[in-house]
């Protein structure tokens, strides 16, 4: 090896570190400025029909698939766990969606049915219906990054919105109310 090729490969490490570092710059002036919104990713399944699914309930009786999810649309189909931190935190506003009467389906994914039964008695239960995806493959077809996260269906089995995230007061006022006036 050459003195040369020597050198390259001692500095290379400190090439990719100020790559690195220039990435982050970028990424946290835009963060400052506003103008980095993670939502604003389109996303592939809006405005694509409900993949197709049946799943298991949490109680016997409770389970579902699209022909369920089609027939009582428009919905809110929520993808929630137990061990979910921003699931808790987002209990509350589900609750108030529940006492406006927008029907909500919940979704468990990737967890026990008794510690999602546990966590529903624990911070309420906002779901009309709850079934469960413990392998995760029917969260797989919906796209999820993961929990918690929101897909408001339409009378024509359409996926209109996705949340990624947990729901806030602010979420459900400046991005679900308005599009529940369209859509429901």
């Amino acid at each position: 090896m050459t003195p040369l090729q020597r050198r390259a490969l001692l500095l290379a490490p400190f090439g990719f570190a100020a790559i690195g570092g220039s990435a982050m710059w970028v990424l946290l002036e835009r963060l400052r400025d506003g103008a980095y919104d993670p939502h604003a990713v389109p996303d592939p399944m809006v405005g694509k029909p409900v993949p197709h699914f049946a799943l298991p309930g949490l109680q016997p009786g409770s389970g579902f698939d699209t022909a369920e999810v089609l027939k009582h649309a428009p919905l809110l189909l929520n993808f929630f766990a137990s061990w979910c931190l921003p699931c808790a935190q987002e209990a509350t506003e589900l609750m108030r969606l529940k006492q406006r009467g927008l029907p909500i389906w919940g979704v468990v994914y990737k967890d026990k049915p008794d510690a999602a039964a546990a966590f529903l008695k624990q911070n309420g239960n906002p779901y009309r219906r709850v079934a469960v995806d413990e392998p995760g493959r029917v969260a797989i077809d919906f796209g999820l990054y993961g929990v918690p996260e929101t897909y408001l269906v339409d009378r024509q089995g359409i996926l209109r919105w996705r949340w990624a995230g947990g729901l806030s007061p602010s979420v459900v006022r400046d991005w679900l109310t308005p599009l529940l006036k369209t859509y429901t």
